[in-house]
Order: C-alpha cells, then sequence, then structure tokens
C-alpha cells in the first residue's frame, strides 16, 4: 500500500476534508523534500568518499556582521588548505558544509538541525552571535554533537559548562569587565553603556554590573537599540541629555559603525568604544572617517606581535595565501580552525561524533603557540587574554 493510500484508508474524514487533509500532509512533505534538496545543493557536488571528514558551520554571509565574518573564514580557510595539501587528517580531506543564516537566530537554529540531519556531519564549527548560538544548541545537543569554537564570548556558553560546546575565545564579561575598570582607573566617572536589545547585550549588562559595582559607581545611561531596527535619533537625545564621557557600544558592526558616524557628525565630545566582535578590518571600513578614536577590545594578541608562535604561524600560512595583512578576525579564525583539527586528529582515524566529543573532552591544556584553550568534561574554556587597542590611520593599535 502506497503512502497515499494509507492516508485515504486511515483518515477519519469524507470527501471534501478528507481531500484537503491529504493535500496538507502532501504539502509537508513537499516542503521537506524541497529543504533536503537546498540543502543536498549547499553541501555541493562531494560524495562522502571525496569529502572524508565534513563539518557544518552556520554563520552569517549575506548580513550585519557579514564583514566580519568574512575574515573569520579567511583565517579559518588558511588552516584547512594547509591540512589539506598535506593530505588531510590521517590521509581523510577536511570539507567545511556552509550554509547562510544572515544572523537571524531563527535561520541558525533551523541550517543547525537540517546539517546535523546528516550523520556524515561530525559537529559544527565556529557560530556567529550570542542569540544565534544560543539558537543552535538544541540541535548539537539532539545530536549529541560538538560545536567548536563559537565567534561570540557569551558567558552563558561558558559557564555553566554547555556539554556540547567548546570555546576558543575569551568572554564579553572579562572583556567589559577590562574596559571599565580601565576608565575607572584613569578617573573616566561618566559612561554610558549601549547594547543590543538580546542575549548578547543582557550577557555585557552583566558584565558592567559586576564593573560598576566593584568601582562604587553608576553608568549616566544604559541604553537598549534594537538589534535589527535601531533608533538612532531615540539614542542621541538621551546622549545628549546624560553627556557621558565615554560610551561602551556592544553591537554588531554595522548598527555601531553606522551609530559611530552619527554621533560624529553631531559633534558629541564622546569616546566611543567597543567589543572584539568588532575587532575586525570590516568594521574599521564601515566607520569610515569616524573610525579614528575609537577604542576596540582584543581577545587575541598583536598581529604585530614577535612574542607568540601562534602569531608567526599565521603569517606564514596568510602569506603563502597572497595575504600581506593580518587582522584579529583572522587570527580568531585561524584559532578556532586550529582547536578544530587538533580534536579531529585525536579522534582519528574513522572519527565519529561520539570520538570527537571525547577527543575535546580529554585534550588538556592544549598550547596553540602561546596561548592556551583548556578543555575537560567540566571545563571548555577558551583563551585568557584581553586588552584594549585604539584605531589609528584605519589599524588598530595595540
Amino acid at each position: 500500500m502506497t503512502y497515499m493510500q494509507s492516508l485515504i484508508r486511515h483518515s477519519a474524514l469524507d470527501g471534501d476534508a478528507a481531500l484537503l487533509q491529504i493535500c496538507r500532509r502532501v504539502c509537508v512533505l513537499m516542503w521537506m523534500a524541497i529543504r533536503l534538496a537546498l540543502l543536498g545543493a549547499a553541501l555541493g557536488p562531494h560524495s562522502h568518499a571525496n569529502a572524508q571528514i565534513r563539518i557544518g558551520q552556520t554563520i552569517d554571509l549575506s548580513g550585519p556582521t557579514a564583514p566580519s565574518v568574512r575574515e573569520l573564514l579567511v583565517g579559518a580557510q588558511w588552516v584547512f588548505d594547509d591540512i589539506n595539501a598535506k593530505g588531510g587528517i590521517n590521509g581523510q580531506k577536511l570539507e567545511l558544509v556552509q550554509l547562510d543564516d544572515g544572523f537571524d537566530a531563527k535561520k541558525t537554529a533551523e541550517n543547525a538541525r537540517l546539517l546535523l540531519q546528516d550523520p556524515s556531519v561530525l559537529g559544527l564549527f565556529m557560530t556567529r552571535g550570542t542569540p544565534n548560538t544560543l539558537a543552535a544548541i538544541p540541535a548539537i545537543n539532539a545530536a549529541r554533537a560538538p560545536l567548536i569554537a563559537p565567534s561570540t564570548g557569551a558567558h552563558i556558553l561558558q559557564s555553566p559548562v554547555q556539554k556540547h560546546v567548546f570555546n576558543v575565545r575569551t568572554s564579553y564579561q572579562s572583556e567589559v569587565i577590562a574596559v571599565l575598570d580601565h576608565l575607572h582607573a584613569i578617573s573616566v566617572g561618566r559612561v554610558a553603556v549601549i547594547h543590543a536589545d538580546d542575549a548578547f547585550g543582557d550577557d555585557v549588562l552583566e558584565g558592567a554590573r559586576k564593573s560598576f559595582t566593584k568601582n562604587g559607581v553608576k553608568p549616566v545611561e544604559s541604553i537598549a537599540i534594537d538589534r535589527a531596527k535601531p533608533d538612532y535619533e531615540s539614542m542621541l537625545r538621551r546622549l545628549e541629555k546624560a553627556a557621558p564621557q565615554a560610551v561602551l557600544w556592544a553591537g554588531a558592526s554595522a548598527v555601531v559603525a553606522k551609530g559611530a558616524q552619527i554621533v560624529r557628525e553631531r559633534g558629541l565630545p564622546i569616546q566611543l568604544i567597543t567589543l572584539s566582535n568588532n575587532a575586525s578590518q570590516g568594521f574599521l571600513d564601515l566607520l569610515g572617517p569616524a573610525a579614528g578614536g575609537v577604542i576596540v577590545t582584543q581577545v587575541f594578541p598583536s598581529e604585530d606581535s614577535t612574542e607568540f608562535l601562534f602569531i608567526q604561524q599565521a603569517k606564514r600560512l596568510a602569506q603563502r595565501s597572497g595575504r600581506t595583512v593580518l587582522t584579529p578576525a583572522m587570527l580568531e579564525g585561524y584559532a578556532g580552525a586550529k582547536v578544530l583539527v587538533e580534536a579531529l586528529a585525536r579522534a582519528s582515524p574513522n572519527p565519529s561524533r561520539e570520538k570527537l566529543q571525547t577527543a575535546l573532552e580529554s585534550m588538556g591544556d592544549y598550547d596553540l603557540g602561546g596561548l592556551t584553550v583548556s578543555y575537560s568534561r567540566d571545563r571548555h574554556l577558551g583563551i585568557d587574554h584581553t586588552h584594549l587597542s585604539i584605531v589609528t590611520g584605519n589599524k588598530f593599535l595595540h
């Protein structure tokens, strides 16, 4: 008996109602088939035999964080190209399977589920954004597949431990506390906080609260901004009334850049500060003439540092690919990919989701070249590094 015959036979309805119910069910099946076909197209023409190790990725390729994301992916690709040029991981080539979520958390959740429906996809790599990463967690937990190097410093992803999430970068709260403590130390007392009205913004506010409480001060203003449709005029009125000396702005690169341009155009004498999610050349390009003097927190050493082997290794791969400029976002992508490749090597031969999870949890302190990630069953912490940079001449001066 066909599925259609079964639907007709077991329907409790008759006539037009039965036909309507059958059509609805068929439409659902057709929609699922189309989605799977689209996923197949996204996966590309590679057969499982050719792409022997497959890792999924849902990330913003077309939305407000796309300029920074492109730099993350450049750094990661250096590692993947290097390992594949050497024959792969224990002879198995690595393929990154990408889907675009446009920085939409609902789309992130859907993409994660679709990617992990394929049992050949061993895990996910480097989501972008706090709400987006949180949206992917139900899918990775259901599939028991690890997520390596999410591009977010959300505290909720680090403590308590999320079983399948392995962080590579430090937390946003560490960045916020570092910059606000610095402002307090140099007697900059009138500070405002502008934040996205989402989980990222909530995390930043908690870090700010910790610093303000420790130092016995309060912000002169705290402004929540819609991440999709920011009301800049309302924000400006509140800033003009509060008259802060400095503003810590936590948001997507396009939103922060546009706001910074407006603040500069209005001539407000405010020191603008933002976090490492905007530590990219793409962000500086969006800022344009407003870039000079903006402070950006950093979670990786200066790309010009001679102290860290990590930086020297990244530079060599960059030069091999024809790149003359190394950016903080490229370093984050590079670091995440190094951790992923190391874990896959430890899970080989014939890696599986379970073996990859075990390899990560047994990694201990893994030295990336002067920077360390620390993993165990109860500890999935990233690199502990934070410092401040200031934009000068369309570059980060560390």
